[in-house]
């Protein structure tokens, strides 16, 4: 893909502009872990874009422009690849999965992916998504009735671990009602190590090891035996179905398909790379939902007007249910995604996409020698005028198809999911997710926000997150 304007002269990456840094250093010491992702984006107000600030000695290239983002992103895998450093350090993990993965290795694993996570599958998938919904409401009664304050992030995580453990393994750790389940607080280490180890000047952990390191360590395998088990007990029930009814059963679940392809031979697929895609699953399908939904709640919890027609919005569909049981009536809980969507639009979960081309490409008039950093910023294109009408105001009803407002609506500038060939599979499963938690939310407790909202602030761990989000629950 060639950029470029004819006649125009051809910048390299040191021609643009930059923020002042340090020598060696470069602008490390100006972009703090938790909020670097603030900075990045100061950077783009007051520089323009593109931009190149350096980790170190070695240049990022900074990019703010929705259609050149789609671009790049459609001509992924080929011609772009996911971030180096991130599949380096997630092959360390065990967890270099769909997620990461890049070549030919990708096709087959995303075939299988899309077929665990389609529609169909996931509409057959329902009733038992909406039993654990109803294992999360009578976890929040409890805490009403003790009138305790609840870590809603926590919880939400607890939820969507085991929603994708059931859906895509077979096996529901239920963390909702077992507190002495340790995986959830396992899996939430990855995340943050992972972004404190790309953004590391050098790999110090592979010199010497500091308490957290050891602490991540010991969680990780903890977190692989708790896999290798899972892979265990799935071969051998996929064993004795086979033994009874003699001949191999269609596989059930993503594990079941994972390990039938890794078990035929000539396959070239290892148990480690069955692994690594479990545990993609399981951080994937933790995070970014659970999260996409915690920040929804910092608007419905602080708008009583706004959560008082939700709540109404979910009984009518509801009725009497305390949990939306039914797949047809769940899709017409609009209102219940647009309050997650138009959330994650002003605190977006993957505040840029890190990619790097794979050849040399010209871009906007500058030259990208192969394997050179690309960050791509995603809010800034949510927040353009252009894009989205009085863009910094929360209003959930410019997702709704029937009430858009006169003005500017650009859901292409909206990369929640990510686009082109690699676009997160998990999305629809996303959608339900959120649909099905925030109506049993607003249809049974009124939510109030336990803190000052000026108190919560974004903490970026690879994943944007709300740095707390506790709230008091009132039985309705």
């Amino acid at each position: 893909m060639n950029a470029t304007s004819v006649g125009a002269p051809l910048r390299e990456v040191d021609d643009l502009p930059s923020p002042r840094g340090l020598p060696l250093v470069g602008n490390l010491h100006q972009l703090p872990p938790a909020t670097h992702h603030l900075t990045l984006e100061r950077w783009a107000a007051e520089l323009g874009t593109p931009y190149v600030f350096r980790f170190g000695t070695t240049p990022v290239t900074v990019w703010n422009d929705i259609e050149l983002s789609h671009a790049v992103l459609r001509e992924r895998p080929h011609r772009y690849r996911r971030y180096a450093p991130i599949e380096n350090i997630l092959k360390e993990f065990g967890c270099n999965g769909l997620f990461s993965i890049e070549g030919a290795a990708w096709e087959p694993q995303r075939r299988l992916v899309m077929q665990a996570l389609s529609i169909p599958h996931i509409k057959a998938f329902y009733p038992t998504l909406a039993a654990i919904a109803e294992r999360l409401r009578r976890r929040w009664e409890a805490a009403a009735r003790a009138g305790r304050v609840v870590d809603m992030t926590g919880d939400l995580k607890r939820f969507t671990v085991d929603v994708t453990s059931a859906l895509a393994f077979g096996e529901d750790p239920n963390t909702l009602e077992n507190e002495r389940v340790l995986i959830q607080e396992q899996l939430a280490m990855l995340l943050p190590m992972l972004m404190s180890r790309v953004n590391a000047p050098f790999a110090y952990w592979h010199y010497v090891k500091f308490p957290r390191d050891r602490k991540f360590d010991e969680a990780m395998s903890a977190v692989h035996r708790y896999i290798r088990e899972l892979m265990a007990r799935t071969r051998a029930r996929m064993r004795e179905q086979a033994a009874q009814t003699r001949e191999s059963a269609a596989p059930q679940n993503l594990l079941e398909a994972m390990i039938a392809m890794r078990d035929t031979p000539g396959s070239g697929i290892t148990d480690d790379e069955v692994a690594a895609n479990v545990l993609t699953m399981l951080v994937a399908g933790e995070d970014t939902t659970a999260t996409s939904i915690a920040w929804a709640l910092l608007f419905l919890g602080t708008d009583d007007a706004l959560q008082a027609r939700v709540a109404a919005d979910s009984r009518r569909v509801l009725g009497d249910a305390a949990v939306c049981s039914d797949y047809t009536a769940m899709r017409e809980l609009d209102l219940c995604e647009a309050v997650c969507t138009e959330a994650s639009r002003l605190h977006p979960i993957a505040p840029y996409l890190s990619l790097e081309p794979l050849e040399e490409v010209r871009l906007q008039g500058v030259r990208l020698p192969a394997g050179t950093k690309m960050f791509l910023l995603n809010r800034p294109a949510m927040l353009d005028p252009h894009n989205f009408a009085d863009p910094r105001r929360y209003d959930p009803d410019r997702w709704l198809h029937d009430q858009y407002r006169e003005g500017a609506h650009e859901p292409r500038a909206y990369l929640q999911f990510g686009a082109g060939p690699r676009v997160c599979p998990g999305r629809h499963l996303a959608a339900v997710e959120m649909r099905l938690v925030v109506s049993m939310l607003t249809a049974n407790f009124i939510a109030q926000l336990a803190t000052n909202p000026a108190d919560i602030h974004e903490i970026c761990a690879f994943v944007s997150v709300p740095s707390e989000m506790p709230m008091r629950l009132v039985l309705r």
